[in-house]
């Protein structure tokens, strides 16, 4: 077994935890496809506005690799399908129609170019993620590992093992079939003081995973566990996405819902719910905010990002007085905000916290404000996204954000050694 990391920052959220003892399904009336956070993907419509779709059902393929689908996540009838030039999706948007109807996807993956195609037709392959670079999976790629995560540090996030009760056996399947597609190791991550009772094949490694953040985020275990390279990709996924392919597997369709937490200081109450992927983010509010301008965000108040529509991987939606998050004026701050050199940071305690710990904090802070790509690499970056560095900009402030810079850099890279 891995070495528990005790590193870690407790983050205040000013709210109550969720509560797990009344779980509720609250299906929205409106649903969206859209591409992940600084994705672009360039499609084919399968389905016209006006059409009438199941649960599960394709509707957009890409244009480089049509074997990639995305699906419907409910039944409901196609209200729009927004394009920028060149095909990009802005958004898919669908209308709620109680038709019952589930889409079917043919027999169970025997084999790992079966159950390739089986996550490629079926749209999780849109919620695996590969390192580095933190983009879908090419059509073809191999992971030297892949990383499972069940377990969540972000502020307010829902806890994977309440996603997964009652699920044992269809996280089980899914973790076998995944295995078929790696080449090396298999990683489950899991709370060391909640141990998901799931017998796992010798070849899955469990992994203990402290309770602060940013611990249970996947590239720190990325990087601790099977750093990624150029050479050796890496992939990860959450836990219950596992368990939606294990019961894809069994019963040939999707799951249609997934447990979501509904929080934030301008709520009334906490809500944990399931819902479907893709949901509206301001109807899972509604009735539950209080007075006053408020904003809603996918993910905790530390990483989230504005939208109208649950992303394929949101699990968290925040709401947020207006002005919350916004740092307090001061005369000194706002003359070196307009200094020609970015914001100094003061490498400390918490910031080598803030970066799990196993990421010397001054050497990486000094190679991404400098561009220095081949130090960057050297301590890690590869195997980060904007995601793992986004506790280290809340306690700094940093500016431009550390995240902004590893996005920089990563792209650079891909840019200059990555063939088109």
């Amino acid at each position: 077994m891995a070495r528990l990391s005790a590193a870690g920052l407790s983050v205040p959220t000013g709210t109550p935890l969720p509560d797990y003892s009344s779980i509720s399904t609250a299906l929205t009336d409106e649903a969206g496809l859209v591409p992940a956070p600084g994705e672009e993907l360039r499609v084919t419509p399968l389905v016209s506005v006006e059409d009438i779709v199941s649960q599960g059902q394709p509707l957009l393929e890409l244009r480089a690799a049509p074997e990639i689908r995305l699906v419907a996540p409910m039944a409901g009838r196609v209200a729009a399908i927004e394009l920028k030039p060149g095909r990009s999706l802005t958004q898919l948007v669908l209308f709620r129609e109680e038709t019952g109807e589930r889409h079917v996807f043919a027999g169970p993956a025997g084999n790992a170019d079966d159950m390739r195609a089986l996550l490629q037709a079926s749209g999780l392959w849109h919620r695996l993620r590969s390192r580095p670079f933190g983009h879908m999976p090419r059509p073809t790629e191999t992971p030297s590992a892949i990383v499972i995560m069940a377990a969540d540090s972000r502020p307010g996030a829902p806890a994977p093992t309440e996603a997964l009760k009652g699920r044992e056996a269809a996280l089980a399947r899914g973790l076998e079939a995944l295995s078929l597609l790696t080449e090396d190791k298999l990683f489950f991550c899991e709370p060391h003081k909640a141990r998901i009772g799931v017998d796992l094949p010798a070849e899955i490694i469990r992994v203990p995973v402290g309770r602060l953040h940013p611990l249970g985020l996947a590239g720190l275990q990325v990087h601790r566990l099977c750093p990624a390279s150029i050479e050796k990709r890496v992939w990860d996924m959450h836990a219950e996405d596992v368990a939606d392919l294990g019961e894809l597997i069994e019963t040939g369709m999707l799951p249609e819902t997934r447990l979501v937490t509904v929080t934030g200081p301008a709520l009334n109450s906490q809500r944990v719910v399931r819902t479907q992927p893709g949901a509206d983010m301001r109807g899972l509010c509604f009735g539950h905010v209080r007075p006053g301008p408020h904003h809603v965000i996918a993910g905790s108040h530390i990483d989230g990002h504005a939208g109208h529509w649950l992303g394929p991987r949101d699990r968290q939606v925040t709401v947020l007085s207006h002005g919350a998050g916004q740092r307090r004026g001061h005369w000194f701050s706002a003359a070196l905000t307009r200094a020609a050199r970015p914001l100094p940071i003061i490498p400390t305690s918490a910031l080598e916290q803030a970066l799990g710990g196993d990421i010397p904090a001054a050497a990486l802070v000094r190679a991404l404000s400098s561009g220095d790509q081949e130090s960057a690499v050297r301590l890690g970056a590869l195997s980060l996204i904007e995601e793992d560095l986004a506790l280290a900009d809340y306690i700094t402030a940093a500016e431009p954000s550390l995240s902004a810079q590893l996005r920089g850099i990563l792209n650079r890279i891909e840019k200059e050694e990555v063939p088109a």
